[in-house]
């Protein structure tokens, strides 16, 4: 029986994930959180197998849970699920130990396979998420600059350039608009920019954002 916790700040979607996984004979559900910190508090107290772990929780994100997560217990697979598409987080997922990464537009079928692979030691990308990986990996291909951007300082870049005020993203991530005002200064520094709109516009020419 595979022991799966699901980690994601939304009760539909949790038991949506739940319903998905019930109607399956050699996976349970043995816990849910609803945020980082219960999830590290969950993992700690019981025996699992794999945590489906969102992208995008409140206060500390699914990134930093994966990575803590990796270094205590670096055996324990984790198969990240995001509303985000693969393009966004899916590489950084898998470089911080993700053993797989998923669109919540999955089909059901797909997250049982992607699960019973992952549980059993193996990694899951998608085909299309495969060639992006592949692309990646080639060593002479020159690096987008967003590449030199933290995971926080990269998830901050993105909700500015989908419209949102630095208020809006502090309330969002539960962090102080003076916080999020200097990840926002150091994503200026790091990529050349001198405002918002050159952010967005970056983000749209590289297809990051809608």
């Amino acid at each position: 029986m595979i022991k799966i916790l699901i980690a994601d700040d939304h009760a539909i979607v949790r038991k949506g994930l739940k319903q998905i996984l019930s109607e399956t004979s050699d996976m349970v559900v043995a816990g849910e959180a609803a945020d980082g910190r219960q999830c590290l508090e969950l993992v700690w107290k019981n025996d699992l197998d794999l945590v489906l772990l969102d992208i995008s929780m409140p206060g500390r994100g699914g990134m930093d849970i994966l990575k803590e997560l990796k270094h205590e217990k670096p055996k324990l697979p984790i198969l990240m699920l995001s509303m985000y598409p693969e393009e966004q987080y899916a590489v950084r997922a898998l470089k911080a130990g993700a053993s797989g990464y998923l669109t919540k537009e999955s089909a059901p079928e797909e997250l049982i396979a992607a699960i019973r692979k992952v549980s059993q030691g193996g990694k899951y990308v998608s085909s299309s998420l495969a060639e992006k990986l592949a692309v990646y990996l080639e060593t002479d291909t020159e690096k987008p600059v967003h590449e030199t951007l933290s995971d926080r300082e990269y998830q901050v870049m993105l909700m500015i350039a989908s419209g949102k005020t630095v208020k809006q993203i502090a309330d969002e991530l539960s962090l102080s608009v003076k916080t999020i005002s200097t990840y926002r200064a150091r994503i200026l520094i790091k990529m050349g920019m001198k405002n918002n709109a050159e952010i967005t516009y970056y983000a749209m020419k590289n297809a990051l954002v809608d």
